[in-house]
């Protein structure tokens, strides 16, 4: 396969960020609370409020050297032969770009920390993705065909729209991102109306990433089985507002609005929709029992809004290559989940190729590369 790769889920990592990021950008009503980095226990962590958030790999933590270390889960640099944890890779822009052309990727989607900005401080919080935001969209500014940056929105009404509002100010926002799992109040709510006015008069994408990462549990800690725990709360961060989206009519509201469902797979959302659609069926048998009740306000097939409005992204998903007659090519997004544990990096062309091998070079270049150039007006990407 010669052609360029476009990957529409990749990662910037809390562990990756300048140590002075929030120290150096929040307001200075905020800066004695600021996310900084502090050594505990010997190794170098973020902290905020006393409370720890992540580790920081900025410096090398002590005893490890460039040998392979032992450790529970290997991430995408272990399996290049990058053993050193000591350099921001994913945070410094040359060799990001190199790591991108190792793999034969021409742009990447790029998501920040997934859960870990965890303080319940509303304000804090927004004031922390702020100041990311900001850094993030400097950082892409070293390649912005190829590094394209999600901002980050609070998990609230006000917040979420403020903070679009400032980022589409700046310019040069393709795409946004917020965590649906945390978000308050529920989609159904009418305080979310103006948020989606917002994205489809901008045109900005507006992505969910998962938030799943489980607790410990007893029975499973120190044991094998622990490492399939994850899988448990994938679908359950984008079952319950996936459905939302059909049941409280907000695609139907707004046919321009774009959504991208970020690494939870995609080769369980037939079933789903075709669920959906049966549903749908059953409403309109019982439509003058349904009228008043805003049934009215449901009239188009929830497998026409899908294909219409909604993407999935998938880097390794077998069961979505057997079902493309359902997403007719043009949903699914590629990505590589770079440099993340289940990242396909640096062997993304042999996890293409085992996946779709099957395909013709033109729906196989449809699903790496034309639907995500299309979607975000990469009309350079090639």
């Amino acid at each position: 396969m010669s052609d360029r790769l476009i990957s529409c889920d990749d990662h910037m990592d809390l562990s990756q960020l300048p140590a002075d990021l929030w120290t150096t950008r929040l307001p200075a009503s905020l800066l004695d609370r600021a996310p900084h980095v502090e050594e505990r226990d010997g190794r170098p962590v973020w902290v905020c409020d006393g409370k720890i958030w992540g580790r920081w790999v900025g410096k090398p933590s002590p005893g490890v050297t460039s040998e392979r270390p032992v450790k529970a889960v290997y991430d995408a640099f272990d399996r290049a032969g990058i053993h050193d944890p000591s350099p921001r890779r994913a945070a410094v822009a040359e060799l990001r770009l190199a790591d991108m052309d190792r793999d034969g990727v021409t742009a990447q989607v790029i998501y920040g920390p997934v859960h870990q900005i965890s303080t319940g401080d509303h304000e804090l919080r927004a004031a922390c993705y702020s100041a990311y935001n900001d850094w993030l969209m400097e950082f892409c500014q070293a390649a912005p065909e190829r590094l394209i940056g999600l901002p980050m929105l609070p998990e609230t009404p006000e917040g979420a729209l403020a903070e679009l509002e400032r980022v589409r100010k700046k310019g040069g926002v393709r795409q946004v991102v917020f965590m649906v799992a945390n978000i308050d109040p529920k989609l159904d709510d009418p305080a979310w109306e103006p948020l989606w006015q917002a994205l489809e008069d901008s045109g900005i994408i507006l992505s969910w990433h998962i938030t799943a990462f489980a607790k410990p549990n007893a029975r499973v800690v120190g044991r094998a089985a622990s490492v399939f725990e994850n899988t448990k709360l994938f679908l359950a961060n984008f079952v319950e507002p996936f459905v939302d989206l059909f049941a409280w009519g907000i695609l139907e509201r707004h046919p321009g609005l774009k959504m991208v469902l970020a690494e939870g797979g995609a080769g369980w959302l037939p079933w789903l929709v075709q669920a959906l659609d049966h549903q749908h069926d059953q409403l309109w048998e019982a439509k003058e029992f349904w009228a008043d009740k805003g049934g009215a306000e449901l009239a188009t097939k929830p497998s026409d809004l899908f294909r219409r409005q909604v993407y999935a992204t998938f880097q390794d998903d077998h069961v979505a290559m057997a079902l493309l007659p359902f997403f007719g090519e043009k949903n699914l997004l590629w990505a590589s989940d770079y440099p993340h544990p289940d990242s396909v990096w640096p062997h993304s062309r042999q996890a293409i190729a085992r996946q779709m091998g099957h395909l013709s070079p033109e729906v196989r270049r449809r699903i790496t590369h034309d639907n995500a150039a299309e979607l975000l007006g990469l009309g350079g990407a090639s």
